[in-house]
């Protein structure tokens, strides 16, 4: 069984979409990060970063903090999702999205959601970065139907949070077309719509 401590973030739901696709059994600990107890010493074992999300798999007796490094022990384990034979194209969609799709994104919610005039050269900058996000994931997806290749990967199950909360950014994604015909995709499996209401109270998948 996994355990997973986490919160209801984009890097949460990477996780429970993905063990909702692999069909494993699962439970939450929730880590309320408005409470700071992503700072507790106890969390800090597990996660040196103070981040969330983390998981146990009880059954090997293992933890592993970062959202990406968890969803390529989850495909390995069960055979799903990423494939061995084109890994190094799953892993460059990966990182590009833990090195710059989220951090930029999460940015760009800081300054344009959560604090607006509070800073102009901050909003404008990450607008403008979140803005060029989307018109490179849109160019990838004009050439392959999903962000590695034609299959569905641990890559767009990483991405597709992030661009799920599209309302906050502004952007105006059915201004994509390529981007929007992958999101609408994503979001109508079972799996994610489970995964994405990460509490269980109903959240649903925002629509286009």
């Amino acid at each position: 069984m996994i355990e997973v401590l986490t919160s209801n973030t984009p890097n949460g739901k990477k996780i429970t979409i993905m063990l909702e696709e692999i069909d494993y059994d699962y439970k939450i600990t929730k880590i309320n990060i408005n409470k700071e107890e992503q700072f507790k010493p106890e969390f800090r074992k597990i996660s040196p970063f103070s981040k969330i999300p983390v998981i146990i798999d009880h059954d090997e007796k293992i933890s592993l903090f970062e959202s990406g490094a968890i969803l390529m022990y989850l495909g390995e384990k069960s055979g799903k999702f990423y494939p061995k034979n084109k890994k190094h194209l799953v892993n460059q969609w990966l990182m590009g999205q833990m090195a710059y799709v989220g951090p930029m994104l999460g940015q760009h919610h800081q300054f344009h959601h959560y604090n607006p005039g509070k800073s102009k050269f901050g909003e404008d900058r990450y607008f403008k970065i979140a803005r060029t996000i989307y018109k490179d994931l849109d160019e990838r997806l004009s050439q392959s139907r999903f962000l590695a290749g034609e299959d569905y990967t641990i890559a767009d199950i990483a991405t597709f949070p992030w661009l799920a909360r599209h309302e906050w950014h502004d952007i105006g994604l059915k201004n994509f077309q390529n981007l929007t015909r992958w999101y609408k995709e994503i979001s109508i499996r079972k799996a994610v719509i489970n995964g994405y209401d990460i509490l269980k109270k109903g959240e649903e998948v925002p629509k286009v």
